[in-house]
């Protein structure tokens, strides 16, 4: 054996810590690859893996085989063609996805502004979906973008419907940003504000990321009644032809509708 795998007593072949973390470090290559620094030199990226460079080049080129990586010039690298590839896949396949489709095109109708759908990814929030109105407030956010999980309706409305053991684990590493954004001082105080939310079923919010921009969400949950996402529109304060009660309904039964076609659609599979 190299050392990446062992036999267990049935005889089979099992990976060992370091096999394991070896490739959590390689795919972590791929999260240097940012809007603002899209291309990376071999040098550079052995440099930040902070490893050998035989192993560096190892990575790389697994990474470049795969097609996650691809060559822009001798040397230099950027993401690669099979991460357009998979995202196809996503938009055609994924769960989500395809139980909003059309639920936040509706939205728009309905309401007069931009609607998107958020999910959970690790301590923050991905936008997947979105449906532009043309007055879509300015710096608009994006399918693809992460926000945090604690600041504006789609995140916080997420957030309160975790399942338990989930928010035991977020609440020390973010102990302060929690406090900072107003979710509360201590572990109680936490729970209680994210009670409240799940309770209404919707969140109402102003200004969490852009000043003057308005946001309504409610959550996206299974049969269980933990959120797998959100949806929510939002809008310009200087905006007049808004009416919050009739946007917060519409969230609301786009929400419930996304949600029941997901039960659905599992109890079908």
């Amino acid at each position: 054996m190299s050392g990446l795998s062992s036999v267990n007593g049935l005889g089979e072949v099992t990976e060992t810590a370091d096999s394991t973390g070896s490739l959590t470090r390689m795919l972590q290559v791929l999260e240097l690859f940012t809007e603002a620094g899209p291309v990376w030199s071999t040098a550079d990226l052995i440099e930040a893996m902070e490893t050998s460079r035989s192993t560096g080049y190892r990575y790389i080129k697994t990474l470049h085989d795969a097609g996650l990586l691809t060559t822009v010039r001798n040397g230099y690298y950027t993401l690669g063609p099979r991460i357009i590839e998979m995202d196809l896949q996503i938009r055609q396949t994924d769960p989500l996805l395809r139980a909003s489709h059309g639920v936040l095109e509706d939205l728009v109708e309905n309401v007069g502004h931009s609607a998107l759908l958020l999910t959970a990814f690790r301590d923050s929030v991905l936008c997947i979906g979105e449906s532009r109105a043309p007055t879509s407030p300015a710096n608009k956010f994006s399918r693809g973008q992460r926000r945090p999980m604690f600041q504006g309706a789609g995140s916080k409305v997420i957030l309160a419907h975790l399942p338990h053991y989930r928010l035991k684990a977020l609440y020390p590493r973010h102990q302060d940003e929690i406090e900072r954004t107003g979710l509360g001082a201590t572990w109680g105080e936490f729970r209680k504000t994210l009670g409240e939310i799940k309770k209404d079923g919707y969140l109402l919010t102003r200004g969490e990321f852009n000043p003057g921009i308005y946001g309504v969400a409610a959550p996206i949950l299974t049969d269980q009644k933990t959120a797998v996402g959100s949806v929510g529109v939002a809008w310009d304060e200087n905006v007049r032809d808004i009416n919050v009660g009739q946007a917060i309904q519409a969230v609301k039964q786009a929400a419930d509708t996304i949600s029941q076609r997901l039960t659905e659609n599992e109890s079908r599979s």
